[in-house]
Order: structure tokens, then sequence, then C-alpha cells
């Protein structure tokens, strides 16, 4: 009878109930446990190997680290920064949220602030609800043949770069990440300009980037000296991305004629909060992904990727870890499984820690790109130097914090045109180094060279290498002991001594593993310089 468990997945703020469908039609039943405080979240996170989160839940460095089981955080929506990143990728937990589910949603409240600014729609509402039917004060401006100015241009900002020139407006853009000269803007009428030149120009704004530490105060004093008088402003991404010091101050010595914002630095906003109490300022609850389509997206696209990668391992959009299409990891999977195994050899057959390291990769397997298979061997690397958990997502940052620089290199011509990979791993300076290269043949992952020493070795099981002198009777000795200890040979590779005198090295896959008294005996055979045992 088998003891394995099922997966436990917490779901920790409100979610259309078709993803618990979806998680049930996969063999999973999901636990509903709502509006938790952080204490609470805290206890009944243990065990639990997959959290599902909206915007309520703050998975704090407390909640992660009472997580003794979880391996995935979802977030049904986009941002992320209800999540503490820096904890969770520490701990090797993936973070995945939903990036297609509510872009249109988003886009479209975007749209809908900026012309409720164009035409002061909600002020007028407030003034005939009071009683008051007149229209001075109300004169608004029309947005066609105005400039919008777009600040980036994933996806929720293409799509209100495109619905702006729906709307006869000229647009503009700017994105750091598509900063430089001569770069074609991925959406066909949009220009894209430097920050400064966006902001001389528009006469609209709309703010459509992630809160990080490049991005925070995106839009301060400085940028609200520069902006076009009069201009009006559309705050719709996250929190903190607009200084709303640097705003009130530009609303009120009329550098902006309006504002418009679905997100505040601290949400709720508290009721003195001084854009509150301007009529020239819209305000709303956060209503981004608030429609039903895009509700019933999110949880969909949430609950479809926690199963795929709690099933198979896949993480798809993982904000914390690189994602490989599902379509690949089959060709993929029997060289990061390579890389892997090279990473284990190296790290065993170092005496100091390595320092730098040297990956080359060639091949048809480069189509895939370099960065999943350093990733393998860097877990490989400290799984075996390192007492706590090592995944893709960790391995970076442990890699970063014991000071080991990788060097990645595309060979042009390798001996095997599926893929190889090829390593030179060095101690400190002045220290020695260890080349190993591997191929895979099929879909079996061998070790191909090592030290320029050419082999057909498979990574697994317990590889015993020696360096020995190159004279008849060292593999006989070497074999009787291993016989009287009713350990088997399952696998013998020998590279001889390039020249006389040189030393020649053994690799035998033994089973069961050998003990210490093997070993010792095994060190007492003359001709045997050097001896070691790996765990691969």
């Amino acid at each position: 009878m088998s003891t394995t468990r099922s997966p436990r997945i917490l779901i920790s703020d409100e979610l259309d109930p078709a993803a618990l469908e979806v998680f049930r039609r996969s063999g999973f039943e999901p636990e509903l446990r709502t509006n938790l405080a952080e204490v609470e979240l805290c206890e009944v996170i243990r065990g639990v190997d997959a959290l599902v989160v909206r915007s309520a839940t703050k998975v704090t460095r407390r909640v992660v680290e009472a997580a003794d089981a979880l391996r995935v955080i979802g977030r049904a929506g986009i941002g992320v920064d209800n999540v503490d990143l820096e904890a969770a990728t520490e701990r090797g937990i993936v973070v995945m949220n939903t990036p297609r589910g509510n872009a249109t949603t988003t886009a479209e409240l975007s749209i809908a602030l900026l012309l409720s600014l164009a035409r002061h729609i909600p002020r007028a509402d407030r003034l005939v609800r009071s009683g008051k039917w007149k229209v001075k004060g109300l004169v608004g401006t029309e947005v066609f043949g105005k400039t919008l100015g777009v600040i980036g241009l994933g996806r929720i900002g293409r799509l209100v770069a495109e619905r702006g020139r729906g709307l006869g407006m000229k647009v503009v853009a700017h994105d750091p990440y598509l900063s430089g000269e001569g770069l074609a803007s991925p959406v066909a009428g949009v220009e894209l300009i430097e920050l400064d030149l966006l902001l001389e120009r528009a006469d609209f704004v709309s703010v459509h980037v992630p809160l990080n530490d490049s991005t925070r105060n995106l839009l301060s004093w400085e940028q609200f000296a520069r902006i076009k008088p009069g201009a009006r402003l559309i705050q719709a991404a996250r929190g903190g991305v607009v200084d709303e010091e640097a705003v009130l101050d530009a609303l009120a010595t009329g550098k902006l004629a309006g504002a418009a914002f679905d997100v505040f630095a601290v949400e709720p906003p508290p009721k003195d909060h001084p854009l509150l109490a301007r009529d020239d300022v819209i305000v709303t609850p956060h209503l981004g992904a608030s429609s039903e389509e895009a509700q019933l997206r999110v949880a969909l696209d949430i609950a479809e990727q926690i199963v795929t990668f709690l099933k198979s391992g896949v993480a798809e959009n993982a904000v914390n870890a690189p994602t490989l299409p599902a379509e690949s990891m089959a060709e993929m999977a029997p060289f990061l499984l390579l890389s892997e195994k090279l990473g284990s050899f190296l790290a065993q057959r170092m005496h100091g820690q390595i320092r730098k390291v040297e990956l080359t990769v060639g091949g048809e397997i480069t189509r895939h790109g370099i960065e999943h298979l350093r990733l393998a061997f860097l877990v490989g690397v400290l799984r075996h130097t390192l007492d706590r958990s090592v995944n893709f997502v960790n391995a970076p940052a442990l890699a970063r914090e014991r000071g080991i620089l990788v060097l990645e290199s595309v060979e042009e011509r390798p001996d095997f045109r599926s893929g190889e990979v090829s390593v030179r791993a060095s101690e400190k300076a002045g220290g020695r180094s260890h080349h190993v290269a591997g191929a895979v043949f099929g879909r079996e992952p061998r070790i191909i060279s090592v030290d320029g020493l050419r082999l057909d070795l498979p990574p697994r099981g317990i590889l015993l290498v020696t360096r020995h002198k190159d004279q008849p009777g060292v593999l006989g000795q070497i074999g009787s002991i291993l016989g009287r200890y009713q350990i088997n040979i399952q696998r013998l590779e020998l590279a001889p001594g390039a020249a006389d005198g040189a030393a020649a090295h053994g690799y035998l896959t033994l089973f069961p593993e050998p003990g210490p008294a093997v070993l010792e005996a095994l060190r007492s055979i003359t001709a045997i310089e050097e001896l070691q045992l790996l765990r691969l």
C-alpha cells in the first residue's frame, strides 16, 4: 500500500468556484480558509504544498518561514507585491502569477479613467446627485488628436496603446526594457521615446510598469517638473510607482490638470489622504482586475498552472524562476539531468570550494537557451555543499552568496550535433581546476570526458574514482578486495596514462556502497595514488 500523501492546496482568498473544480477534476481537494491574520496563516500553512492567493493575503517572511512543505505560491492576478519574493526564493518556493487573465480588464479601466478625467464625469455625477444642474467648471477636453503617453509596454500597456490609437489619439511610449536607439515599437503606430520626452509631449500619461526597486517613485518631483502643463495622469499600475506627494504638489501648482488613481502606496488609503479631498482627482478601490471575465480567467489560469506544477514540475509564469515551455521539456530533460550530474561530479571532485565555472554548450539543444542548463548545473553543485533544499529558484542566489562566478559560451562546432555540455570548474586563485564534459546518447546522459581523458560513463550510482600507476595487476587487486567485501562492479571505465610514467585513472560504478573498511583496504594498494568515492 502506498504511503505517498496527496499534495495539500490552501486557498486563502476568495476565488471563483470554477478553480476549485479544476483542482477536484485533477484529483486534489483544495482547502478554503479566507480572512486569515498573519498568525493564523502561519499555523495553517504547515504541511501545505501549494498556496493560492489574490491581493488580500500578505505572504510575509514570517509566513514563508512557517511553511515547512510549501513548494509553490500562486497569485491569481499580475502583481505579486503582497508576496515576500526574497523570502520565497531563499526557500526555493516557486511564485507564479497569471499575467494574461486581467490584462484586458485593467487596460479598459485605464481608458475609462482617461475619458472620465477628460470630461469630469465623476464630479458631474456628484453635482447632479446633490441637486445642482450646471456645466460651469465642467468643461472638458476631447481626446481625439491628443497625445497619450504610455509608460510600460507590457501586456496591459500595449492594450492601452492600441485603444488610444482607436480613439484617434497620437500615442508615444517609454519602456525601460525596450530602450535603445533604433528599436522598433511592438505596437504599430506607437513611437518609442525616452521618458523625459514623453512627459514633455503627452497630454495624458498612463502608467503600466510593475513595482520593483527600479520603478519605485518612477514619477516623482523631478519628472513632474518636466511634464507638459495641463497634462492628466492615470495611475492603474501598482501603488508606489507614482510619488503621491509629488502628484499633490503638481496638482496644486497647476502642472497637472487632473489625476486618476486606482492604486495607492497604502491600501486602503487613510481617510485623511489629501488626494481624496480634491475634485480634480478620481479614485477607485483597485478595480483593475474587477470584472467577471477577468476573475474567472485568473482563477482558472492559476488553478491549471498549479495542477501542472504539482503533477509535472513545470512552472508556468513563474516570477522568480525561468519558465521552460512544456513542449521543450521532453527534449531538454536528459540534458538538464546531465548538467546536474556534471555539477554533482565536480562538487565532489574539487577539494576546495568552486569559485569559477566556465560552462560551454553546443549543438541543437542551444536553441532552447543555456539558462536552464546553468541552473541545473548549479543545483548539482550546491546540493553537495549545503544542508538545505536547493532548486532552480534559489540556486542563483545561493551561488552568489558563495561567490561562484559562472561564465557561459556556445560551442559552434560540437562533436555531438544533438548537444554537448562542457564545464571547467576552478578553485580560488592559484587552486586547481577540473574539466568534465557530457552528452546524451538516445535519452541517456553520459560523461564523455574528464580532464582530457575520453570516457563513456553513465553518471549514476556510486562511483569509485582512482588514480593509480599504469602497471599490470592494479585492477585485479581492486577487484579482489571488492569481491572479498561482496561489492559488485557494475561498470568499469579505464583511462590509461597518456605517456610513459603517467598515472592511469579508473572509474568503477559499484553496488552496494562500500564502507570505510573497504576504502581503507583499497588505499593499502601501493600502486594507488588517489582514491575517491562519489555519489551521483
